[in-house]
């Protein structure tokens, strides 16, 4: 009885170190941001960004009227429910964004990146969009129609047409 309880024991604790050891030498499957953005439900309008990494950075519900993000880097970042009313965004770099819900009307956007950005429920009145790059970008049916009637221009980073980024007919 004692040799099957020092069996079952050892392997008990063999097990535990195993989990241990696996559990201590495992690496992380994506890397932290060194710095973390986070201008949740501030008010920076008017403020200026250009040329700024903001990349991953939170902007949730933020007021961004006038601001100015040309040229900054905004790859992945969270702009859900943000009001972006004539805002430059041109030459911003966008791609991956998640867009969900905000207001972009009479905003700058010419020659941004928006390859891959989820923008559903996302308005564009009135947005100059010309050398924008859509590609792979969920955006509304409606919304692309709208795009569509003025869209025009190659995104001069990507080489991608804005038409054919927004698959215009």
């Amino acid at each position: 009885m004692k040799s099957v309880f020092r069996i079952f024991l050892s392997l008990v604790l063999s097990l535990v170190l195993a989990l241990g050891w696996v559990l201590l030498s495992a690496t992380p499957a994506f890397a932290l941001p060194k710095t973390s953005i986070n201008y949740t439900n501030i008010n920076l309008s008017d403020r200026d960004f250009s040329n700024s990494d903001l990349a991953g950075g939170t902007f949730v519900a933020a007021e961004m009227r006038g601001t100015n993000f040309q040229g900054a880097d905004l790859t992945n970042a969270i702009l859900t429910k943000g009001v972006l009313l004539n805002a430059n965004l041109s030459g911003a770099n966008l791609s991956g964004a998640l867009a969900d819900r905000v207001t972009f009307d009479g905003a700058n956007l010419t020659n941004a990146n928006f390859s891959e950005a989820i923008m559903t429920r996302t308005r564009f009145f009135d947005a100059a969009i010309s050398g924008a790059d859509f590609t792979d970008a969920i955006i509304d049916a409606y919304q692309v129609a709208i795009l569509c009637e003025k869209a025009d221009g190659v995104n001069p980073v990507t080489g991608v047409s804005t038409r054919e980024s927004l698959g215009c007919p």
